[in-house]
């Protein structure tokens, strides 16, 4: 008799997501908004899981909530609007199978590459009236997780995801624009998801087995 591991994972994710750079409090993990998306995985063996998301959410932040005295006086805020489409790797640090009760949870490493579509301010139409264009750009993204079984053939991961981008204008920093050109130029924007996931597994790889 073998026990076989389950290969596919498909599932949701909500939680929130919180924006660094040079406008607002300068906290790493403060989720202010809500953020949701798909997850798939495919898993390669009980250590290693290939998977990709789709990630929708708002990023924002707020001199008025900034620790800093000079941000709190400048008094800038701003929202922008991310889609993200990232394809990566999971490490767990112990063996996981939901088919076998010794090996239903584990902490996991993740190592990603990312493509996140968000908005530029394109001119100054008048003053402080701005004009706006979609722009493309990309983020190596680094995180950590736990996941368990829940029921069945279904698990829950607590996962905190960070992106480093190499852009400085998700808050619309725009060095051609007087009234946009603020904080540290040699420092590029970040933003953190922050959530809990859902997945149901199936599906049964042709040759990995476990003998008895």
């Amino acid at each position: 008799m073998t026990s076989k591991a389950q290969i596919n994972e498909v599932g949701l994710f909500v939680g929130g997501s919180n924006y660094i750079g040079d406008i607002g409090p300068e906290y790493y993990i403060n989720p202010n908004n809500i953020m949701g998306g798909v997850i798939y995985k495919w898993n390669l063996n009980p250590r290693i899981a290939l998977r990709g998301t789709f990630t929708l959410t708002n990023v924002s932040s707020d001199d008025a909530d900034a620790t800093n005295i000079a941000r709190y006086n400048r008094g800038m805020r701003f929202t922008n609007s991310i889609k993200e489409l990232a394809l990566g790797v999971e490490f767990n640090y112990f063996e996981y199978n939901l088919d076998d009760y010794r090996k239903t949870h584990t902490p996991y490493l993740l190592v990603e590459f990312a493509a996140f579509n968000y908005n530029v301010v394109s001119r100054e139409t008048a003053p402080y009236q701005y004009e706006y264009e979609s722009k493309t750009a990309y983020a190596i993204p680094f995180g950590i997780g736990y996941k368990t079984k829940l029921v069945y053939d279904f698990a829950i991961a607590l996962e905190i995801r960070a992106r480093y981008t190499f852009e400085d204008d998700i808050d619309y920093n725009n060095n051609e624009i007087n009234s946009l050109r603020f904080g540290n130029p040699d420092s590029n924007d970040w933003y953190i998801l922050t959530g809990i996931s859902l997945v149901y597994s199936f599906g049964r790889p042709p040759c990995y087995a476990n003998p008895n």
